[in-house]
């Protein structure tokens, strides 16, 4: 028995007919440790951190988004904080780590972008500590 191609695959289509390209944008505020403001257009979907490194943001993220470090701590505008879903154990167990932390602190390797944080803005901490890479910064992919 044979099948056609369009009978074995079967995928969802990435926009519905009302939804443009535009619709997937999420733009977001990043508040470095000097104060300055940097504008920054990501996509659903994006992770938080690699949107930031992606535009030399100077977070070190030295574990690379495993959940095993501290250092791409940042604070949440309140406002937006309470829309993202709770920190999971692991992320509470490496926020106990960071310097500097706050009520609205979150790890940024864990909040993925939703159309909801458009126009989120995000604190970098005027520190972090890295225990485990000292001195590694990865460069984005």
């Amino acid at each position: 028995m044979f099948c056609t191609l369009s009978q074995t695959f079967v995928s969802e289509p990435k926009f519905n007919e009302n939804s443009t390209p535009a619709s997937k944008t999420v733009n977001v505020r990043f508040v470095d440790r000097n104060g300055n403001i940097r504008h920054l257009e990501g996509e659903v979907g994006d992770n938080l951190m690699v949107l930031a490194r992606r535009h030399n943001i100077e977070i070190e993220g030295a574990c690379e988004g495993s959940l095993a470090c501290s250092t791409c701590h940042v604070y949440i505008d309140q406002k937006f904080y309470d829309l993202l879903p709770p920190a999971s154990e692991g992320e509470e167990d490496m926020l106990d780590l960071a310097v500097f932390l706050q009520e609205n602190s979150r790890l940024s390797c864990q909040i993925m972008l939703t159309k909801e944080l458009n126009g989120m803005t995000i604190t970098l901490p005027k520190a972090t500590r890295n225990f485990y890479v000292d001195g590694h910064i990865p460069q984005p992919h």
